[in-house]
């Protein structure tokens, strides 16, 4: 426990200080760009532009080993990372246009394409005398160990210059979003926003590779932003939202992980973000599932009450305990069941109630 707070407080060394922010900055950046792509329910996209990443990490290693520099430039592997997503981006948006396949099956294909061609670049990579101490298999589950400053700096730069550019298109991106039609009408042209969307996820992709890796940062993009929709239902507070518990995730999960050598930080940091999603889908005010008991817990009441005091009106014996029970408890009733003077009055208003809906009805039987 000692050693949690004192990573949480950035006293447990350079470098777990160095992974908490970048961490923290990266599930920020994650939960923003990944907003969108959830209320425009494209969420399966993520998954395909991370896993087209990893054949762009084993070409760059091949070409810059095969140019005579050494192959572990972070910069020329996160290069080769988004031109591969890039490809992949396009793939999926060509197939789904020039042809009659889904979406949904284009991002299938490519996903599994992709992949499959990285995991055998890096089969091919671990048989080369430098492939040996590349340590390319971090990009798959990601790695904090060897984080640099020049790293986390990367992390901030790219993290803020897509917050900044999400949070210039969000109009445009909320129209898209929600209602394409009524988009494409007003003169929006929703394909260049739908690729602007994805371009964002490919960047906060491709900046988190190192530290959370390919398989992981998929859910980085979507978990924060799905917790954050049980809180709120203004698009701008659903942003912020989801940044602030992306950097939450981020941030715990890192100082966790430092905390405990042995605990990979990618991973925590997911299951952080999962526990928050947890606690939302529970506590959530309006949306969550205890909102939900409640809710229906005071309807049922409501119900019972209207009709006990509908049976005092008709004289007729109510056997029903639940009934008897929230009658007795708000004054309604005696314990010998035979209605108060509140109760009377109650039981009035209510016939009253049903006499004008019997009317209602009658007059529009429509």
């Amino acid at each position: 426990m000692a050693g949690f707070l004192d990573a949480l407080l950035l006293q447990a060394g350079y470098n777990a200080a160095l992974v908490a922010i970048g961490a923290a900055l990266l599930g920020f950046a994650a939960g923003t760009a990944g907003t969108f792509l959830f209320l425009r329910k494209r969420t399966l996209v993520s998954d395909a532009v991370a896993h087209a990443t990893l054949p762009g990490v084993g070409l760059a290693f091949i070409v810059m080993v095969s140019l005579g520099g050494e192959g572990r430039s972070l910069a020329g592997l996160l290069l080769g990372s988004a031109l591969s997503a890039f490809a992949g981006l396009w793939l999926v948006e060509w197939i789904a246009r020039s042809t009659r396949l889904s979406e949904d099956a284009a991002i299938g294909a490519v996903l599994s394409v992709f992949f499959g061609l990285g995991v055998v670049l890096l089969t091919v990579i671990q048989s080369l005398d430098r492939g040996r101490q590349a340590g390319l298999e971090d990009f798959l589950l990601g790695s904090t160990a060897g984080m640099l400053l020049q790293d986390a700096l990367i992390i901030a730069g790219g993290g803020a210059a897509v917050v900044a550019l999400i949070w210039a298109l969000r109009r445009p991106m909320t129209l898209v979003a929600f209602d394409p039609g009524y988009a494409a009408a007003i003169g929006i042209d929703t394909r260049r926003v739908d690729l602007a969307m994805m371009g964002l996820v490919m960047a906060v992709t491709v900046i988190g590779l190192k530290l959370v890796g390919l398989i992981l940062i998929v859910a980085l993009l979507i978990i924060p932003a799905v917790t954050a929709r049980f809180w709120t239902d203004r698009v701008e507070r659903v942003l912020w939202t989801a940044g602030l518990l992306g950097a939450a995730a981020g941030y715990v999960g890192a100082a966790l992980s430092a905390s405990a050598p042995d605990m990979p930080t990618g991973p925590i940091i997911v299951l952080i973000a999962a526990g928050l999603f947890a606690l939302s889908l529970l506590l959530a005010p309006r949306r969550g599932v205890l909102a939900a008991i409640l809710a229906r817990r005071r309807f049922q009441a409501r119900v019972h009450r209207r009709q006990g005091l509908l049976a005092l009106t008709r004289a007729e014996p109510i056997h029903d305990p639940v009934t008897l029970r929230i009658l007795r408890r708000e004054g309604l009733i005696r314990a010998d069941g035979v209605a108060t003077d509140k109760g009377r009055a109650q039981a009035a208003k209510i016939a009253r109630d049903e006499r004008r809906w019997d009317v209602a009805r009658e007059v529009h039987q429509d």
